[in-house]
């Protein structure tokens, strides 16, 4: 079986330990690939590549960093079937969902940055014929980049873009649940041309290799993407040693449904919204509150449509939900709906694991899953599931689900059905979070601030503020 190895200075190399933890197909239950169980030795290298290659790459002309992004990007469109089928493998998400929006999106995210760089600018301030002032972005140096498993390569880049073009080196840690995109882009980078150094990635366990990052004295930013606990860990480590964070953290987004909203349009972006990529996104709405009045008939819809979803095998067309990334978030899932029920919640779709037939009979499935009857302040309400789980609740009023909405410690993201232009830009003013969709989900344009308030994050990421992030502004002040 592959051995997956790291990338430091511009090479593929074994783990100075010689040690590789297992890396299991989710679909099946089997490991099919062996990871690098890294450690701080091997950070360390890889620190002292990419700080040897900072000032050479940090004084590469824009138009140079951006020609490199834009290959990479080019590459990633070019291998996109191997990417693909190699996310869905290690992520157990559907493979056509890996072609139209994993993979596609890592490249954009490259192409982006690479063009954004050539129309970063910087501010200038006249003092009434005294003094002029001007405002330099500087690259800070040695980047840390710690990405999720939900969606690998496509948050890999998120953050590994914006930092190159901005001018800075990369010690990036991929999931090691799904490492073998990131693997893939080392292999791309190496094709590119990349100079030595430029982006390094180690792979290994988050208490090894996360915190060696972290904690290392020479890596003056971390950009994080992940849990809400391990941000409190992250924060706890680098905030003492006054580096810069980037934490993009948990969600438990609502989904409000008013009676005026163009129904059909609602319903299809309600699935979607519930159990893309088996409800693994972050910006997933998990609790789904509905105007009482269409209550009974969006329940009944809503069920019918679940049920009629395709748990299996993620490799073919024809299915809707893959598996569960792992045996322990599958069982973690599995018990968050243990404790729905006996919070009073009613299982009205789903809720048991999957049983799919064949190769697939050992793969970590579960059923997308509906639950009524859940009070909006209970434990299944308020913490974060993760998986192809939602609630449903009716409401009486606009106060009632704006309450609702808000009373979980998370603010990343918020859906809103209406017609009504004035509500819906009232809702978008009163929710207490980072982006807000009316009548529409998942639609991003790259050039707008992406992150959350409360405990889902500190900071944003995307457009010009992640150019920001990878920058320190320098204020130069000349008297006349």
């Amino acid at each position: 079986m592959q051995h997956i190895k790291n990338y430091i200075n511009g090479q593929l190399l074994d783990p100075i330990s010689k040690k590789y933890l297992d890396n299991f197909c989710p679909s099946t239950g089997k490991v099919y690939s062996y990871i690098p169980d890294s450690d701080a030795q091997d950070v360390e290298i890889a620190y002292q590549a990419a700080n040897q290659a900072f000032i050479g790459w940090s004084n590469t002309p824009k138009e140079k960093r951006a020609n490199y992004l834009i290959e990479i990007s080019r590459l990633i469109e070019k291998h996109l079937d191997k990417l693909a089928l190699a996310e869905s493998i290690d992520n157990g998400k559907p493979l056509k969902l890996a072609k139209t929006i994993d993979i596609p999106r890592a490249a954009d995210n490259f192409h982006f940055y690479g063009t954004g760089i050539l129309h970063y600018a910087s501010h200038a301030h006249s003092m009434e014929n005294s003094a002029i002032n001007y405002t330099l972005r500087q690259p800070i140096g040695v980047a840390g980049c710690i990405s999720p498993w939900n969606l690998p390569l496509y948050l890999f880049s998120w953050k590994i873009a914006p930092a190159l073009a901005a001018g800075c080196t990369v010690v990036a840690k991929p999931s090691e649940v799904t490492p073998m995109t990131a693997f893939l882009l080392s292999e791309i980078c190496i094709e590119a041309g990349l100079p030595p150094g430029v982006l390094n990635i180690v792979h290994g366990l988050g208490n090894k290799v996360g915190e060696a990052i972290v904690s290392h004295p020479g890596i003056p930013l971390i950009s994080f993407t992940g849990g809400t606990s391990t941000g409190k860990t992250i924060a706890s480590i680098a905030a003492p040693m006054f580096k810069k964070l980037s934490l993009e953290l948990g969600g438990k987004n609502p989904n409000i449904i008013f009676a005026d909203c163009d129904y059909e349009k609602m319903l299809s972006s309600t699935m979607r919204s519930s159990f893309s990529n088996q409800g693994q996104i972050c910006l997933c709405g998990s609790r789904i509150f509905i105007e009482r009045s269409i209550y009974e008939k969006f329940k009944l819809d809503f069920i019918s449509k679940t049920k009629a979803l395709l748990v299996g095998n993620p490799i073919e067309d024809k299915t809707n939900i893959g598996a569960i990334v792992s045996k322990e978030h599958q069982q973690k899932i599995l018990s968050y709906i243990e404790l729905a029920k006996t919070e009073g919640g009613k299982i009205i779709c789903g809720g048991k694991a999957k049983i799919v037939d064949g190769d697939f009979e050992g793969g970590y499935f579960i059923e997308p899953t509906i639950i009524e009857g859940l009070k909006y302040n209970c434990r299944s309400n308020q913490e974060e599931i993760f998986g192809p789980v939602v609630s449903i609740t009716p409401f009486d009023s606009e106060e009632e689900a704006l309450m609702m909405a808000n009373s979980t410690i998370y603010g990343l993201a918020g859906i809103v059905w209406t017609e009504n232009l004035t509500r819906a830009h009232r809702l978008a003013n009163n929710l207490k979070a980072g982006i807000v969709w009316i009548n529409c989900w998942l639609l991003r344009d790259l050039r707008t601030p992406f992150g959350g308030v409360k405990a889902s994050g500190v900071g944003r990421e995307g457009g010009f503020e992640g150019l920001d992030f990878f920058t320190e502004p320098k204020n130069v002040c000349i008297k006349f």
